[in-house]
């Protein structure tokens, strides 16, 4: 079932030689490293924490503890450098040229005056 948290046909032929577990590798082939992957965009996606991962992926704490273990074999820096778009690898961001919202800097001004109006008692 293809769904607005699978892995597009094109990306998925990008990155499936960067993933362990295929057939062709030794050790334990992986059930399915697309539906594998499809779960961690789900996770990306949705901002939900691990736990609340739908059953259609297989158990939550299987497949975070997959991704760790990836995360620790530096394969998702294989699949970001992958995508990596060469030209933007030495764009810079200056402060000078960076906006922050009015309200960014949180703290209230010190006016002398209490926040209800009244003058601050000194």
């Amino acid at each position: 079932m293809k769904s607005r948290y699978s892995v597009p046909d094109e990306v998925w032929q990008r990155i499936e030689g960067l993933l362990p577990g295929r057939a062709d590798q030794r050790g334990v082939t992986a059930k399915d490293n697309r539906l594998f992957v499809d779960a961690v965009l789900w996770i990306a996606r949705t901002g939900a924490p691990w736990r609340d991962l739908p059953e259609r992926f297989g158990k939550w704490n299987s497949v975070y503890r997959r991704f760790q273990r990836l995360a620790l074999a530096g394969v998702w820096q294989r699949v970001f450098e992958e995508f990596a778009d060469a030209d933007l690898r030495q764009l810079m961001v200056d402060s000078t040229s960076v906006r922050a919202h009015q309200h960014a800097a949180g703290a209230r001004k010190k006016t002398g005056r209490s926040p209800l109006g009244a003058p601050a008692a000194d």
